[in-house]
């Protein structure tokens, strides 16, 4: 393996263990194992841009109306931050360096933007994680403002954030639903999307691999996870790595579901077979 590669995969690691781990910093360190090229300079080339979009939002502002307007005015507005159905289709609009290049995302990613610029500067803001579309929140309570950054920063009415989950589940939309998104949840929901983007890719296995060697190690992760890179590393044709993965797996699962880790033992004995 690439050495700057499993720095990076360090770094990685060690922020997501910290006391306030910063998703920012998280979203950057997947930027640079996706890019190993990106490196520190890079790294730091998007914190600086980061400072010098902060520095153009105006002065003064005091209600969750009026920053998410102000951001919405410059990032979408003025610098053209969006997204369009096709940025679904590539990888580039789940790294966080490509989007502040590209300006265009999917609505986590372009949501990372809004929320850290926003932050920089003083708003009360943080991420809401709807079903199926992240979105920014202004404020809290009666004075909270929703804003899709992915429509460049259009402010949501209460039926618009309805119409946004009844889309995405077919269910109304609930009060806990607007809570503030934790960090690692927001870098985990990343790591999904990279994820099911190269899942539907099989050339891109390499890409599905380390999106889930890194979900795998945020401190919180569902355990699912562990089977899902097994059987990857089986379809990669890695059968004897693959078939260990599995093992391990059914070991964790044993003391709960007995039959299912019997399962998936034989599965590993048969990636094993597959080498003869």
């Amino acid at each position: 393996m690439d050495p700057e590669v499993t720095d990076w995969r360090r770094e990685f690691a060690e922020e997501a263990r910290s006391e306030r781990p910063d998703p920012v910093m998280l979203c950057l360190l997947i930027g640079a194992v996706a890019d190993p090229s990106l490196g520190g300079p890079g790294i730091d080339g998007v914190q600086i841009e980061l400072d010098r979009l902060t520095g153009l939002l105006p002065h003064g502002l005091t209600t969750p109306r009026s920053w998410a307007e102000a951001t919405a005015e410059l990032l979408g507005a003025a610098c053209g931050f969006h997204g369009t159905p096709a940025d679904y289709e590539r990888l580039e609009s789940s790294l966080l360096p490509e989007v502040l290049r590209r300006r265009r995302g999917l609505p986590i990613l372009l949501s990372v933007v809004w929320i850290e610029v926003a932050r920089r500067a003083g708003a009360p803001v943080y991420g809401v994680a709807l079903p199926g579309h992240f979105v920014v929140g202004f404020g809290t309570g009666g004075d909270r403002v929703l804003v899709d950054p992915f429509d460049g920063g259009r402010l949501l009415t209460g039926a618009d954030a309805e119409l946004l989950v009844a889309g995405a589940t077919g269910a109304g939309l609930e009060e806990s639903m607007l809570s503030p998104a934790a960090p690692l949840e927001t870098v985990l929901r990343v790591l999904n999307n990279i994820r099911a983007w190269a899942m539907a890719r099989p050339e891109h296995s390499a890409v599905a691999l380390w999106a889930l060697d890194l979900a795998l190690l945020l401190p919180s992760h569902p355990a699912h996870l562990r089977f899902e890179r097994a059987e990857l590393l089986v379809r990669r044709g890695e059968f004897l790595a693959g078939a260990a993965a599995l093992e391990e797996y059914a070991d964790v699962l044993a003391p709960v579901d007995p039959t299912t880790a019997t399962d998936i033992r034989r599965r590993a004995f048969a990636a094993r077979a597959r080498l003869n």
